[in-house]
């Protein structure tokens, strides 16, 4: 039940990611979405869909 849990994170996290890469904000703000994100695998994918989009 673990890895299914893993794998949806890994797969929202890839996902925000490209979300963020799509969009039309700056290379600096882009770094920092991306970086947080993946770092803080779940708590930068709450705050993106958040605070982000």
């Amino acid at each position: 039940m673990e890895y299914l849990f893993g794998i949806v994170i890994l797969v929202l996290d890839i996902w925000a990611i490209a979300q963020v890469i799509n969009t039309n904000e700056g290379t600096g703000t882009k770094l920092l979405w991306i970086l947080l994100i993946a770092i803080l695998p779940i708590l930068g994918l709450i705050i993106w869909y958040f605070a982000g989009p």
